[in-house]
């Protein structure tokens, strides 16, 4: 007869073994902080990375969740604790952000002191009771965790999640893992070239056997938000201006004809309570995103500044095509054609680029394709072709419609000998969280148990056992 575990004990607190509990994996980006469950298909927690500002009093307090950013509370003004680049600026902010992603959704709060719940009297007794609350009550207490982090992290930005982990939030065991290799294990690949096209960045991480490839790992800003940017150049520069009015700003609207000005009443602030232009900034954002998914589109083939084989441009062409209808939140509507084409184009040629003294043309080299073909030049030859045979592509700017089939056409001409396949989730879902679904895979897998960096372990050798471990 086999010995079995009673569940009736508490297994030994020195190292995580069991999979009484499940793991937390938090995959925090520029845009959104994704929590959920190790096992579960989707996070349950997906809060927006933007926080609000609010002047409280002589301080300022820090508001965060979906609501409290979109709503214009007066002289709100919006930051993010993470730069364009992905990497943690803000640290004290983002542990707040995380905390509350997770415990909005996925843990309890902790307790709030009785004290001052307006129930009690205020008696030594109950002080006394209260004295190591904060100390005994910590968010993570019962679950191992499970970080992700770019594949460029500095060797501070790798360190400072095991010390948040387990000083602040106790957790009993920590693990960090690259989004990049997330990704691959998202798709069912233990070696793919991962092609991730977020909000503030694109980046290409090679993967070989489950490791990455730090050589190879290559980024651009060429992303979600230089589209915008694009987008607002191009609304700014036709004629008449096209305008973008946010949601908050309009009171009431009147339907007019496309191309026509808008008939709107617009609300007003009192004097020195309007929102920060921040706010506006991410307002505006909401309406780009939205346009980006319903009309932008990648033109294919060729490219769209190029000739097409009945000797005419590809931009005449577009012009010719169906056009696609956008209404504005101020009731300004318009069908945009070649437009919705050239949004995109400077991803794969940056002469279509829309440029003016703020905003600079990229250079050929920041292009999806010149990223790619750099990448691949600095892993070894051998594996070259199975990496071309294994590109996934996520990232919620990898959406756009045609991506995938003008990525192909470009990676073929440059590659004409090794065949080219890319693997992309159909479902949203999917390529918006690959990264948090992979870290749930590989948090769930009973293998795993054996990976974790304990608590104990960290106690013995501190925040530097990440570079150690955590390859």
């Amino acid at each position: 007869m086999t010995a079995t575990q009673s569940n009736t004990v508490a297994p030994n607190a020195a190292k995580y073994g069991g999979d009484e509990i499940s793991a937390l994996v938090l995959d925090p980006g520029y845009t959104v902080v994704r929590g959920g469950f190790a096992g579960e298909d989707v996070p349950k927690s997906v809060v927006p990375s933007f926080y609000g500002i609010v002047p409280s009093g002589p301080e300022r307090k820090h508001v965060y969740g979906e609501n409290a950013i979109h709503t214009p509370l007066p002289n709100i003004e919006i930051g993010n604790p993470v730069s364009k680049n992905g990497v943690v600026e803000d640290w004290e902010t983002a542990t707040n952000l995380w905390e509350y992603a997770i415990t909005s959704r996925l843990t309890n709060t902790k307790p709030g002191n009785p004290m001052t719940n307006g129930l009690n009297e205020k008696t030594d007794e109950i002080k006394q009771e209260m004295e190591g609350v904060e100390t005994q009550e910590k968010p993570l207490e019962e679950n191992p965790l499970l970080m992700t982090e770019t594949g460029w992290n500095t060797g501070k930005g790798r360190e400072k999640p095991i010390e948040i982990a387990m000083e602040n939030w106790g957790a009993p065991a920590f693990w960090l893992a690259r989004s990049g290799v997330l990704s691959a294990f998202s798709a069912g690949k233990a070696s793919a070239l991962v092609v991730d096209i977020g909000a503030s960045s694109t980046s290409i991480t090679p993967v070989h056997d489950g490791i990455m490839l730090r050589k190879g790992t290559t980024r651009s800003p060429l992303a979600g938000n230089y589209i915008s940017d694009q987008l607002r150049l191009i609304f700014s520069t036709s004629q008449p201006p096209i305008p973008l009015t946010p949601h908050y700003l309009v009171n009431s609207k009147t339907p007019v004809d496309a191309g026509a000005p808008s008939q709107a009443t617009y609300r007003t602030f009192p004097a020195g309570t309007e929102p920060h232009p921040s706010f506006r900034a991410l307002q505006e954002e909401r309406i780009l995103t939205e346009f980006k998914e319903s009309v932008v589109a990648v033109w294919s083939p060729g490219r769209l500044g190029g000739h097409n084989q009945q000797g005419g441009t590809n931009l005449d062409l577009a012009r010719t095509q169906a056009a696609r209808p956008f209404e504005m939140p101020d009731g300004y509507n318009q069908l945009f054609g070649v437009e919705r084409y050239r949004a995109v184009e400077s991803l794969f040629d940056v002469k279509m680029a829309v440029s003016d003294a703020s905003h600079p043309a990229p250079s050929s080299s920041q292009t999806l394709p010149a990223l790619i073909q750099h990448s691949l030049s600095q892993v070894d030859v051998d594996i070259r072709p199975h990496l071309l045979a294994n590109i996934v592509v996520v990232g919620g700017s990898s959406l756009i419609y045609g991506l995938n089939e003008r990525l192909k056409q470009e990676l073929e001409a440059l590659y004409p000998g090794p065949r080219v396949r890319i693997f992309s989730p159909g479902n949203v879902v999917e390529r918006k969280f690959s990264s948090w679904i992979g870290g749930s895979i590989l948090a769930s897998l009973g293998t795993f148990h054996q990976m974790w960096i304990s608590k104990k372990e960290y106690e013995e050798h501190g925040p530097g056992i990440v570079e150690k471990r955590c390859k």
